[in-house]
């Protein structure tokens, strides 16, 4: 049979390239005047050896493929195992008949992207090129972004990154390592603030020193001065035995002071005094004590703003802000989410001794279209919670669906009840009875259902409810206050 080429649309370096390979010039009709209007250049032909010979001679990388399942000569299913040999970026999508389902789902398989069953539904057919186009400019093909893992990993070990703007940010934190100036860590909650601290204090000439961290936002103000000074016995109710502070337990290491933005303005002050004479008062006590270790603090908060509100001292700011580090959301750093998940995806299966575990399409589509508002954190807790709910060698896209999602769908559809009380136990999953539960149990188990909807995001689920980041901490089981093993980029 012979083979038709018809080139149906001019200047195609501005316009998407569809091959098609289909024996029916009616339905290869229909399709070129369904995408023509749309800015696709289309290719034709008839049998796929030509299609092959193409290729071969002229080195097309079409954009994606059409093709029919039943071909004379190669099948669809042949056509997908050769055009992945020699174009495994390429998205393949079959048409087929309802009664060839399955040789369609075989395909997919061998690597093709989707099947369209006959008769056509362009609208059905016009989603599936788009999504496979813009998939494909997103991650390329998966294979290809396993290698980029490797090359996407720095020299340092433990941090992840390639894109430009996490690379200079790195670069910064590399050249000021030695230095003793104060360093002040920006960035979203989830960044990685605590990593770069690290990575400094590894780098710098304290790193014989201990690092020593501690959430400000984590422990109540009452305690906190006692926590980073220290206290002398009996200096307050509790103080049965004298107790020495971060900033000496850091001596000739570094603190690390996370969420500072969070400090009142009389623990701002004290900082600054610190930071000026370089010595401490214990708690209860008169005596100076000098100090020597680095200072590296972080926020999520803009502090030039929160100075111009009046929420935080000009002049500790600028004893803080001797070395700005602006860390970016996981969001500006495309080409380093596949790379992070991967890696992640790696360190928690090994972790559960189960074997080798890999992502589906789905699952990548997933991860590389998501916002991960909770950053690198947000994107390490979806993993590890994927890992564990995945049974099998694959982990698919329902395995990183929020539980509290899953559940509430679950109980809806199986409870006949109805009204409020029903709705109530589906959200918050208390046992309702003739007893009605106490507020306080209500508002705990809103806020644990709060906290896990959101991915253990805890800014946005202090946002969303309506309270402050302070007294979402109180409410839940606060954070390491001291170094711990960390995470990649977490």
């Amino acid at each position: 049979m012979h083979s038709l080429k018809r080139d149906t649309l001019i200047n195609p370096s501005q316009k998407r390239r569809i091959v098609i390979i289909d024996d029916d010039l009616d339905t290869q009709d229909l399709i070129v005047a369904f995408f023509k209007p749309k800015n696709y250049e289309v290719i034709c032909f008839t049998n796929a050896e030509d299609a092959i010979k193409e290729s071969l001679k002229t080195g097309h990388t079409w954009d994606v493929m059409l093709t029919d399942l039943h071909l004379p000569g190669l099948s669809g299913l042949q056509v997908t195992i050769e055009f992945k040999k020699t174009l495994p970026n390429l998205p393949i999508i079959l048409i087929t008949t309802s009664k060839s389902a399955e040789a369609a789902v075989e395909a997919i398989e061998k690597g093709a992207y989707d099947f369209i069953v006959k008769p056509i539904h362009f609208a059905q057919l016009q989603i599936s090129v788009e999504r496979a186009l813009h998939l494909n400019s997103l991650k390329g093909d998966l294979n290809e972004m396993r290698e980029i893992v490797k090359s996407a990993t720095t020299k340092i070990p433990g941090i992840i990154g390639r894109s430009p703007n996490f690379v200079a940010a790195l670069d910064i934190a590399s050249r000021v390592a030695t230095s003793r100036a104060n360093i002040l860590i920006s960035g979203e909650s989830g960044t990685g603030k605590e990593v770069f601290a690290k990575f400094i204090h590894n780098e710098g000439k304290n790193k014989n020193g201990k690092l020593v961290a501690i959430n400000c936002s984590a422990i109540p103000e009452n305690l906190l001065e006692s926590e980073l000074f220290g206290h002398a016995k009996g200096a307050f109710t509790g103080a049965h035995e004298k107790r020495i502070g971060l900033f000496e337990e850091a001596e000739n290491g570094t603190l690390f002071l996370d969420e500072i933005g969070d400090l009142s303005l009389p623990m701002q002050a004290k900082i600054l005094r610190v930071l000026q004479d370089k010595k401490i008062k214990r708690v209860g006590e008169n005596q100076d004590r000098a100090i020597n270790c680095r200072i590296i603090s972080a926020t999520h908060k803009d502090l030039s703003i929160e100075v111009e509100e009046k929420r935080f001292r000009e002049d500790l700011f600028f004893r803080l802000n001797v070395i700005p580090i602006m860390i970016p959301p996981l969001r500006e750093r495309q080409e380093d989410i596949l790379p992070l998940a991967e890696a992640f995806l790696k360190k928690f299966v090994l972790e559960s001794g189960s074997p080798p575990k890999t992502l589906s399409k789905d699952a990548v589509r997933f991860i590389l279209e998501n916002q991960w508002r909770g950053n690198v954190r947000e994107l390490e807790n979806s993993l590890e919670r994927a890992v564990a709910l995945s049974p099998g060698p694959s982990v698919l896209l329902e395995h990183f669906m929020p539980l509290s999602g899953l559940k509430t769908k679950g109980r809806v559809q199986q409870s006949s009840k109805s009204g409020s009380e029903n709705n109530a136990e589906n959200i918050f999953c208390l046992p309702f009875s003739n007893q009605l539960p106490q507020l306080e149990e209500v508002i705990q188990k809103y806020i644990e259902f709060a906290i896990e909807k959101n991915l253990g995001a805890r800014d946005k689920t202090a946002k969303d409810i309506g309270i402050d980041r302070k007294t979402l901490y109180k409410r839940i089981k606060p954070e390491p206050m001291f170094e711990s093993k960390g995470s990649q980029n977490g």
